[in-house]
């Protein structure tokens, strides 16, 4: 991974430029380069050569603050094919599903990319990342930002265009992370790929997904009781005495649903808790 991340600006570095306003500007800094804008323009040479945290001022006056972006600015500002996983799931994946350094992760949906560029960051250079993309047409927007994200090709990632039941060709994997429409459908290929002990994570929209998702790991008996959440982001208001919640807030973006691969052979014990009467419908009694 050849993306620097300290050190003074240099050509090639991709710098997040930040006006009074908060509004953010990406800009790949190269030698000779102008980055306009309608508040006047600031040579890339104003830039090379400085210390991160810099500040630099367009030919309109505008002071700009200068960083590298970190990957939540990337993940929620990068080009789209699909929507992206945004970084407050991203984290939650990474955290809870234990994605951990030499980790060998196996993914599936790989979208725009985003979790794509958590996760390789999290098994960093030990481990490894095989995505599982359908569609070809979002495999090269992926490909596309998860390189211009890193700096080149990561040699830990492999992408492959095909469906993941059919396709997937690896076994004793650590964790299999599905963000799909079904990933009800993949959940007997992750099974037969997970290292007993390993983590399934499967990140849903809507309720009926999470609902089928959750009753589908539990009858297919390789796995523990699942875990299912969403995760809600409220940021706060402080100006002196003037401290509230802020008036908008990252609410729902999707679910959460994860369960550990038990070992062959073993059946889960029953769930003590027993659901409610009527949960599983009319004369439909729940075992």
């Amino acid at each position: 991974m050849g993306f620097r991340r300290h050190g003074p600006f240099q050509a090639g570095d991709q710098v997040q430029l930040t006006d009074p306003k908060n509004k953010r500007h990406t800009v790949t800094l190269k030698e000779g380069g102008v980055f306009h804008t309608h508040k006047g323009s600031i040579p890339h040479d104003d830039l090379i050569g400085q210390p991160e945290g810099s500040v630099v001022r367009s030919s309109g006056g505008t002071a700009y603050l200068a960083f590298r972006h970190l990957l939540a600015d990337y993940a929620v500002s990068m080009p789209r094919g699909a929507a992206v996983v945004y970084p407050k799931d991203a984290a939650q994946i990474v955290a809870m599903a234990d994605i951990f350094p030499g980790a060998r992760v196996v993914e599936a949906g790989v979208g725009s990319g985003a979790l794509t560029c958590f996760l390789l960051r999290a098994v960093g250079p030990e481990g490894s990342v095989t995505s599982y993309e359908r569609r070809a047409d979002f495999a090269e927007i992926a490909t596309k930002n998860v390189e211009k994200f890193f700096g080149g090709p990561v040699g830990q990632w492999r992408l492959v265009v095909g469906d993941l039941v059919a396709a997937l060709d690896e076994a004793d994997v650590d964790r299999v992370i599905l963000d799909m429409l079904a990933p009800w459908e993949c959940v007997d290929a992750a099974a037969k790929a997970l290292t007993p002990g390993g983590v399934i994570c499967c990140y849903v929209a809507t309720t009926t997904q999470m609902s089928r998702t959750v009753e589908t790991l539990r009858e297919h008996g390789s796995f523990t009781e699942p875990h299912a959440w969403e995760t809600l982001v409220r940021d706060w208001h402080v100006e002196g005495l003037a401290v509230r919640p802020d008036h908008r807030m990252v609410g729902h973006t999707g679910f959460l649903v994860t369960a550990r691969r038990m070992a062959d052979g073993v059946t889960p014990p029953p769930r003590r808790r027993r659901p409610a009467k009527g949960a599983y419908g009319e004369g439909i009694e729940a075992v």
